[in-house]
């Protein structure tokens, strides 16, 4: 949401906040800082240990008593979140025009990713302004008999925050790390067996490639956190940190050889960066990368990650195939045509359909 956020700051007669469901803060905070945002609210919605129902109920009580106060014009919020799917529908209930950023992705699974997917179908059905990164991404939307005057196809606002970040990074010292491969593994379908395969998988890589680094930022989350300390704890090949702030991990992103992720980001800022990722999902909203074969889908496999893996590792000519620096998904400008499009929103008086 920065770029967005940034290029609407910067209009005559338009008055942005930023509300934060707290959904996330301990990542929030540092990205705020980074580029120079500032929240007007939070919503402090986090418990520990409560259940996506509690969450959902939080978030929905949260959503009403601020939206109720301020009444805006327009609310807009980004990506998959519950977060999400509260606010859209909260502007639903109270009549408020809601805009979603990163429309249209769809895996046509429900449970994969979960809530993911179902939160962004229900938010598809809740918009009165769609902004989509990719035209799969608008057609998926079209298929779905939503309005085409509210479908705008605009790029993906991460590769505005990509290349202002890249950009930054070149005016201060990056963060060293040392690493060969950059993994990041924290999506509910992982939870469990699936990460434990891929953790597996890593420690068979590190076997093979007796040089061979890898660097884990851990997620908080405790069913994560606990899993990898247990199989990668303490490894000589293997470093766990804590998340990195958004600068610190394009940093490491654009240090490291491959990626492997379940991150949904991660897929769309790797390619641009020229470096290959391997996806730890079976399957993916975001299958431009790998049409394009800047991605490939491995999935929780044992045996494939480590195939796809040491394949990259040992073929430069399959490296270079994967390594292009192409990305389907935007050319860095989506959050001035997201401005435009609700410059022109608001001015025709639009209300909520």
């Amino acid at each position: 949401m920065a770029p967005v956020i940034q290029t609407l700051s910067g209009v005559p007669n338009i008055q942005v906040s930023v509300l934060s469901s707290g959904q996330h803060r301990e990542m929030l905070l540092p990205l705020i800082k980074w580029f120079g945002l500032h929240i007007d609210a939070d919503l402090c919605v986090m418990t520990e240990g409560q259940t996506l129902s509690e969450l959902t109920a939080r978030l929905l009580q949260g959503f009403e008593s601020q939206l109720t106060a301020s009444r805006p014009d327009l609310v807009i919020a980004q990506g998959d979140t519950t977060t999400v799917l509260c606010a859209a529908l909260s502007c639903f209930y109270q009549g408020i025009p809601f805009a979603h950023v990163e429309a249209g992705l769809r895996t046509f699974k429900v449970s994969e990713p979960f809530p993911e997917e179902f939160n962004r179908v229900a938010v598809g059905r809740l918009a009165c302004l769609h902004f989509c990164p990719t035209s799969r991404a608008s057609s998926n939307l079209l298929a779905e008999h939503i309005d085409p005057s509210t479908v705008h196809l605009t790029g993906n606002t991460v590769i505005d925050a990509l290349q202002f970040t890249t950009q930054r990074l070149k005016q201060r010292p990056a963060r060293e790390f040392d690493h060969t491969v950059l993994l990041t593994a924290h999506r509910r379908e992982n939870l469990g067996e699936p990460l434990v395969a891929i953790c597996q998988a890593v420690l068979d890589l590190c076997r093979q490639f007796p040089e061979l680094k890898v660097l884990y930022p851990v997620h908080p989350n405790p069913q994560v956190r606990g899993v990898a300390e247990r199989l990668l704890g303490n490894h000589p090949q293997i470093r766990l940190s804590e998340p990195l702030d958004y600068p610190d991990l394009v940093a490491a992103m654009q240090q490291a050889k491959i990626i492997l992720t379940d991150s949904g980001g991660i897929q769309e800022e790797a390619p641009a960066l020229g470096k290959p990722v391997l996806v730890l999902r079976a399957v993916t909203e975001r299958p431009e990368a790998v049409e394009l074969g800047a991605a490939k889908l491995v999935g929780a496999n044992r045996d494939l990650i480590v195939a796809e893996a040491s394949q990259l590792l040992r073929d430069e000519e399959s490296y270079q195939m994967m390594a292009r620096g192409v990305s389907p998904y935007g050319d860095g400008h989506a959050g001035a045509k997201i401005r435009d499009i609700v410059l022109a929103h608001l001015q025709q008086g639009h209300a909520w359909r």
